[in-house]
């Protein structure tokens, strides 16, 4: 079955059909040979009705249609002009604001392609502008945007959570601390770089910072308290327990609109461009969780799932030798697959396995969703890449504002800028690997609870 999948993904068919043309047609071949009878095709309808039915998927929609709406309302334009300026006399400090602004924007939409594309065609003239190289302005763009897929109200989280049975809110509080540490090794790097080779990451002449001392001041407040307040909307009352991720997804949903109306971009065009990039993106989940539904199906039917457990189980070294197989296999497949395929084709095999080696799941959800992350940035298959790669100049063209002739960004440069940041995604797994600490002690917290007991009152 697997082979077959993979001859079918080469031969560029789309995975949702893939996945499910596959169960069928190993479902009739099951049947035929006496594997199963015919009524186990029956529970396809019921598993796709459930699925359906199920309200965490919900928040996709919400949270796409969030990120979208403010993407296209220029609160990313605002906030890397102003926290540009804000990091202007810094050397480096254009980088910086990139990599913040990439963090505050994860916060708020979830979306990478929204960030990648966003920040590409803002802070990519600007930075080529002022001399930065343009290996290091590339890949601190696509890393930032790609922080989406790791800082709640990540979706990929959202899936993974769906798929290894876990709230959505244990993988958010457990992914925080990961996420910021992720954001601080790009922070480092930016700042060894701007220290050991100054001239690749330059600070900002003094004729380009137009605001200083109080107006900059007030101008940074202004820019950052929407977001700021976007986020406690969506991740405060996750966190505190006063909504439900789908429920904080209709909230931001809602309050992504208000700010548009506010700032007097909410037009019907941007209303209708959101809906319809939504819709398409949650069809695009729906169809490949149902090929994946009935791909698994049939899998378990012949007892694929046991088949797997077995290989795994028997891997030297126990749960640790566990844990290095299966990231280094998301990590060569990451190059083929995005993170929904990997999530729905994968993790579905994996939990089993992970849950009878006595592995926390909210823990292990946390150590794929920041291996996925690399999914994105890998050359040359990295969808960030190629969002880049679609707004950055390929041939020289004349700045609008200094008037002179700069060189584009070449396919290569943009595919070496990604390594150093690809490298720092595995340096994460590692600590996390090796410190589980990191991810939260929700799990400890409910291992550590003294038992109930009940005494009865003696006769």
């Amino acid at each position: 079955m697997f082979a077959a999948l993979v001859a079918f993904l080469l031969m560029g068919y789309p995975v949702a059909f893939a996945l499910a043309a596959n169960g069928l047609l190993f479902a009739l071949i099951g049947i035929q040979q006496g594997f199963f009878g015919v009524e186990l095709l029956g529970a396809v309808p019921a598993r796709i009705y459930g699925i359906m039915q199920n309200e965490t998927l919900l928040a996709i929609p919400f949270f796409t249609f969030m990120g979208l709406i403010l993407e296209k309302s220029g609160m990313a334009e605002d906030l890397l002009d102003t926290i540009g300026q804000l990091f202007g006399p810094v050397r480096g400090g254009l980088a910086f604001a990139v990599i913040f602004v990439g963090a505050l924007l994860a916060a708020t939409t979830g979306v990478v392609a929204a960030s990648v594309i966003a920040m590409g065609l803002i802070a990519l003239p600007i930075m080529l502008r002022y001399g930065y190289d343009r290996r290091l302005a590339s890949g601190v763009i696509a890393a930032s945007g790609t922080l989406a897929q790791i800082i709640p109200p990540s979706l990929v989280l959202i899936v993974l959570a769906d798929q290894l049975r876990q709230p959505v809110s244990d993988l958010y509080q457990g992914a925080m601390v990961p996420a910021l540490l992720l954001t601080g090794l790009y922070a480092v790097y930016v700042a060894l770089i701007a220290l050991l080779r100054p001239n690749m990451a330059p600070a900002l002449p003094r004729a380009a910072r137009a605001l200083a001392g109080g107006a900059l001041a007030a101008r940074v407040a202004r820019a950052l308290l929407p977001p700021l307040v976007l986020v406690f909307l969506v991740l405060g009352t996750i966190f505190i327990g006063l909504a439900t991720p789908t429920e904080a997804g209709a909230m931001g949903a809602v309050g992504a609109l208000v700010l548009a109306a506010v700032k007097g971009r909410l037009k019907r065009t941007l209303i209708v461009q959101a809906l319809d990039t939504t819709t398409k993106l949650s069809a695009f989940v729906m169809f490949i969780l149902i090929g994946s539904t009935v791909f698994g199906l049939v899998f378990r039917a012949v007892n694929g799932d046991l088949w797997v457990e077995g290989l795994l189980t028997a891997l030297p070294g126990g749960a640790l030798g566990f844990l290095i197989a299966v990231n280094v296999l998301v990590f060569v497949l990451a190059f083929f697959l995005d993170f929904f395929e990997l999530a729905f084709i994968l993790v579905p095999l994996l939990a089993p396995v992970a849950e009878k080696l006595g592995i926390d799941l909210v823990w292990f959800g946390v150590v794929l969703a920041l291996n996925m992350q690399t999914s994105f940035m890998h050359p040359p298959f990295g969808f960030a890449l190629f969002y880049l790669r679609s707004v950055a100049p390929r041939e020289a063209y004349l700045d609008k504002v200094t008037g002179q002739r700069l060189d584009g960004v070449s396919t290569g440069q943009i595919y070496w800028g990604a390594v150093p940041f690809v490298l720092m995604q595995l340096v994460m797994v590692t600590l996390v690997i090796a410190f589980p600490q990191l991810v939260g002690s929700h799990q400890a917290a409910r291992e550590e609870a003294p038992p109930l007991r009940i005494e009865l009152p003696a006769e």
